[in-house]
């Protein structure tokens, strides 16, 4: 008996052991998907999936690919450069359908150097269509350009507009454009802050500008911010990235001011800009200083300012000369305080400047004017 129970339990043994030696045999044998498989049914989309796609479907043929190229011998027009700032004078960007005209808005700066070098600009379309575009005006202070498409083009529908003045942080945002070249790229975010200040023409600043988290990076300029409901809300102009790639921080100009300066733009090729003609000095600066105003750098020559008589810091000396420190009704304690009460003048109107100088306050009266064009 024991003789036979051992001859049993070897033959058990052996078998185990063959039948996990021949296991992945034969599971390959039997389970191996050598055909293709059959698709397994999704289901509908999540609502906030469903109206992504749909608002992309719906936005992305009026978004366009620009490119500027400048006056630059054995240059061609296309390249393949993937960013912004190409070598040769060579730039490209983001643009959109602004009207049935075939209005295209951009930002200045991916136009600049195709403007002021004598170069070319193109257009490609969503379809992939390439144009010939042609500047109609351009507002450096506001960062904005609107660009014409040439004949034969197949003009896309202009985008549904929207308003900046009732924004909320923290509600959804959504970018397309053309970051490293690649076309048609959405990105998704929220409103991060608002009324956030932003450099643009010398000495000058855009205030109530859009933070968002939406990826924006090189090429991605002058492409449309839109909200949920598919409308533009601003026009993507800048990143703030050490590494110059996205890093969550990304800039809009609101569309409010859009909505006012493109409309001059396609009128009169350029936009008259209200000011009183100073260049201001940093804030931080001012801070740091233990100034509460705006620090009047310098005074541009035969202007509002220079005729009313403010002095800028003294270039030999460095001594502050003005600070001003209130703008009609309202108290300033930094430049969008003053630009503000600018703007809500407008062109040809006197406001009521306080300002301080050697520790004296006094009262300026001055009119307002056109200094798009004033350069120092």
């Amino acid at each position: 008996m024991p003789d036979r129970f051992g001859r049993i339990a070897i033959g058990v043994a052996l078998g185990l052991m063959t039948l996990f030696v021949a296991q992945p045999y034969l599971t390959a044998f039997l389970y191996s998907a050598d055909a293709p498989r059959a698709v397994t049914a999704r289901g509908d989309l999540a609502p906030f999936e469903a109206a992504t796609a749909a608002l992309f479907e719906r936005a992305s043929p009026s978004v366009v690919h620009v490119f500027a190229q400048a006056a630059t011998q054995g240059r061609a027009l296309m390249r393949s450069d993937a960013e912004e700032g190409g070598e040769g004078g060579s730039q490209t960007g983001t643009g959109f359908v602004w009207d049935a005209a075939g209005h295209v808005v951009t930002n200045n700066h991916v136009v600049a150097g195709a403007t002021q070098r004598g170069g070319s600009i193109a257009v490609r379309l969503s379809a992939g269509e390439v144009v010939t575009a042609t500047v109609v005006g351009t507002a450096q202070s506001y960062d904005l350009a609107v660009l014409r498409l040439g004949r034969g083009a197949a003009i896309p529908p202009p985008l549904a507009i929207g308003t900046s003045a009732d924004l909320k942080v923290g509600q959804s945002t959504f970018a397309i454009g053309n970051p490293f070249g690649l076309d048609h790229t959405l990105t998704t975010g929220v409103i991060s802050a608002l009324q956030r200040r932003l450099p643009t023409g010398e000495g000058r600043e855009l205030s109530g500008v859009i933070q968002t988290d939406a990826a924006i990076n090189p090429g991605n300029s002058g492409g449309p911010l839109l909200d949920s409901a598919g409308r533009l809300i601003g026009v993507n102009t800048a990143i703030f990235s050490p590494s110059g790639a996205s890093a969550g921080i990304g800039f809009a100009i609101p569309v409010d001011v859009v909505n006012r300066v493109v409309p001059e733009l396609i009128r009169n090729g350029r936009m008259r800009n209200p000011g009183i003609g100073i260049i201001a000095g940093q804030e931080a600066t001012a801070a740091r200083l233990g100034i509460d105003g705006v620090v009047v750098l310098r005074v541009l020559p035969d202007s509002p300012a220079a005729r009313a008589g403010l002095r800028g810091v003294d270039p030999q000396t460095g001594v502050i000369g003005d600070v001003i420190v209130g703008a009609g009704n309202r108290t300033v304690h930094r430049l969008s305080d003053l630009t503000a009460v600018i703007a809500a003048a407008g062109l040809d109107q006197a406001i009521e400047l306080t300002v301080e100088r050697d520790g004296r306050v006094r009262k300026v009266r001055i009119t307002t004017a056109d200094v798009a064009e004033a350069r120092l």
